[in-house]
């Protein structure tokens, strides 16, 4: 892969990862002791039935998109490593070339699609 398509899809994944960090920190607080992990703030509407009902259910939204959010900060910064380590763009798996056209559309791809595929 050439280094100007390297650099576009290093500058993708940093503006992704600043994007997810921005929105967590919407709602969560940062776990300082682990890495790319956070603790979803409980929401306090109120103290009638109603305001109650509705901090559950969007404790319970904000706990599930921290945990997605999460998974997707792991998965840029492995991408991001990769980079580093100049094995971006190399199947996990089965140690072939990942075509250029899937780490474009899929930046933290880590496998290439016969190996994805086979992991499904």
């Amino acid at each position: 892969m050439d280094k100007k398509t390297l650099e576009k899809i290093k500058e993708t994944l940093l503006f992704e990862k600043e994007k997810l960090t921005k929105e967590l920190n919407s709602f969560a607080e940062k776990n300082e002791k682990i890495e790319n992990e956070y603790d979803a703030k409980f929401p306090n509407y109120g103290d009638h039935e109603d305001d109650n009902a509705s901090e559950v259910a969007d404790f319970e939204s904000d706990l599930y998109l921290e945990k997605t959010h999460e998974q997707s900060l792991k998965k840029i910064d492995q991408a991001l490593l990769r980079i580093k380590n100049k094995t971006y763009g190399i199947c996990e798996n089965c140690g072939k070339k990942i075509p250029t056209e899937r780490c474009l559309a899929f930046p933290t791809a880590s496998k290439c699609m016969e190996c994805k595929k086979r992991a499904i």
